[in-house]
C-alpha cells in the first residue's frame, strides 16, 4: 500500500475577482493541517510557498515547538510539527520529495469548493489512494482555491463538499476542509457508542447516518 501526503498551495491561487494571486501564510493553517494529517496516517504534509521569506516564516514557527521552548510545553505538537511539515517553493519540488522517498511519483489530487467537471468519489479516490503502489499528494488551495494551470496536472479531482440540506454556502476554512477530506478518504466509517440510559443504543453509526 502506497502512503499519501497532502500539501497546502499559496501559488498560483486564485483570489475573489479570478486573478491569479500568491497568498500569505497563516501559522494556524501548518498546525491544523499537520494534526488532521497525522490523525489519518499521512505520511506527511508540504507547506508550498514561492517567498523565501515567508518560508523561512514557517521554518521559524516550526522550529519553536521542534526545538525550542514550545517543545517543552507542548511536546506532542512538536512531535507532529517534526513528522509532518515540509516546506518547498512549488508543487514539483513536493512532487521531487515523494518520489525519493517512495521511489515513485505521486498521484495528484486536486480539491474545490468550487463545482463542475468531472470528479472521482471520495470512497473510491480513498480506496485507490490506499491500494495503488503510487503514492499520493493531495492538493489544497488557499485564499479561492487552485489555478487553472494546476488544475489542469491533476490526475484525479475530488468533489466539492456539501452538507446535507445544503443552501449553496460551502466557505469553509482550509483547516476545516482539509479535515473533512480527509476524514471522508481516511477515516473510520463507524462509530461505536456504549449503551446508556437515555443515550443512543448501543451499535454504530455508519457514514452519513443521523442520531
Amino acid at each position: 500500500m502506497a502512503r499519501s501526503y497532502i500539501a497546502l498551495i499559496h501559488h498560483p491561487v486564485m483570489n475573489r475577482t479570478g486573478r491569479v494571486v500568491t497568498s500569505s501564510v497563516t501559522s494556524l493553517d501548518m498546525h491544523d493541517l499537520a494534526r488532521a494529517a497525522r490523525t489519518y496516517g499521512v505520511a506527511g504534509t508540504f507547506m508550498v510557498h514561492p517567498s523565501a521569506a515567508q518560508r523561512r516564516f514557517i521554518a521559524n514557527v516550526s522550529d519553536h515547538f521542534v526545538n525550542g521552548p514550545g517543545r517543552r510545553l507542548h511536546p506532542e505538537r512538536g512531535d507532529t510539527l517534526e513528522q509532518q511539515i515540509q516546506v518547498v517553493p512549488d508543487i514539483d519540488s513536493a512532487m521531487v520529495a515523494i518520489e525519493a522517498r517512495e521511489g515513485e511519483k505521486p498521484l495528484l489530487v486536486g480539491t474545490s469548493a468550487r463545482e463542475g467537471g468531472d470528479s472521482s468519489g471520495f470512497g473510491e479516490m480513498g480506496a485507490r489512494l490506499r491500494d495503488s503502489t503510487r503514492p499520493g499528494l493531495i492538493l489544497f488551495g488557499t485564499s479561492w482555491g487552485l489555478a487553472p494551470e494546476v488544475m489542469d496536472r491533476l490526475d484525479f479531482m475530488l468533489p466539492s463538499i456539501r452538507g446535507v440540506g445544503n443552501s449553496g454556502y460551502n466557505h469553509l476554512s482550509v483547516r476545516a476542509a482539509a479535515a473533512v477530506v480527509l476524514d471522508r478518504l481516511f477515516g473510520a466509517k463507524e462509530l461505536s457508542a456504549p449503551k446508556a440510559s437515555g443515550s443512543l443504543a448501543a451499535g454504530s453509526l455508519e457514514e452519513g447516518a443521523m442520531p
